[in-house]
């Protein structure tokens, strides 16, 4: 009886999570950064930021999942973890290393490196989709993610573009980017080798999508709340 009650407990948990997992997807997807259009954003800055946070963490969650599916898939006993993890392409742009760095920065300049951040990744998510296409027998998990964060990148990037005008109104900044030249690495004909850049290329996108996720909370709590939070 208890070991039946268990089981039962168990589905009941992992269905409230599927359905959770589902609301938050479809809350997400049904909640534009600018409602009105990109060239005409009614939204105020609070209500901007509250939609970048919850979009941030949205694709931190889906880069979080499609980093241990392929985990889990493919870099099981070929030894990627203890491989020494390449230096990430968005290693040019000088980020804080904790809470307490960044809050030594002054909000224009995090918010400029966010956007940097994000710049810096609309090339290699574009050819992360085009190439997991291609894989031999590639989990449709993988591949939904990655189309998924392609497309939330690209609506957070103009949410933050949105942000800073608010912040700063008339200033023009430079859309400086760091450049990423690792497709040739995900083409290779060694699979090891081949598995193990897309390993090193996901790391590096749960990274950086942890690192905005958790700048965006402190810019909202510092710009929004006056660091009252």
């Amino acid at each position: 009886m208890d070991n039946k009650v268990s089981s039962m407990k168990g589905s009941c948990l992992l269905l409230l999570l599927l359905l959770s997992n589902l609301l938050l997807c479809k809350h997400v997807s049904s909640l534009p950064m600018c409602p009105s259009g990109a060239a005409n954003c009614q939204v105020s800055l609070r209500e901007l930021f509250d939609r970048a946070v919850i979009l941030s963490h949205y694709i931190h969650n889906l880069s979080s999942e499609m980093f241990n599916e392929f985990d889990k898939r493919y870099a099981q006993g070929r030894g990627f973890i203890t491989k020494t993890i390449k230096s990430c392409h968005t290693s040019s742009l000088s980020t804080p290393e904790d809470k307490e760095q960044a809050q030594q920065i002054r909000y224009e300049d995090l918010l400029i490196l966010i956007l940097r951040v994000l710049r810096s990744w609309n090339a290699p998510l574009y050819h992360l989709v085009t190439e997991v296409r291609g894989m031999k027998e590639a989990p449709d998990g993988i591949l939904s993610r990655a189309i998924e964060i392609e497309e939330q990148n690209k609506r957070l990037l103009e949410g933050m573009e949105k942000i800073l005008g608010q912040v700063r109104p008339g200033v023009r900044e430079n859309e400086v980017y760091s450049v990423w030249s690792g497709l040739p690495s995900l083409q290779m004909a060694d699979e090891d080798a081949r598995l193990f850049a897309f390993y090193n290329l996901l790391h590096c996108l749960r990274r950086d999508s942890h690192k905005i996720d958790n700048f965006l909370k402190l810019l909202k709590c510092r710009i929004i709340y006056d660091s009252n939070c």
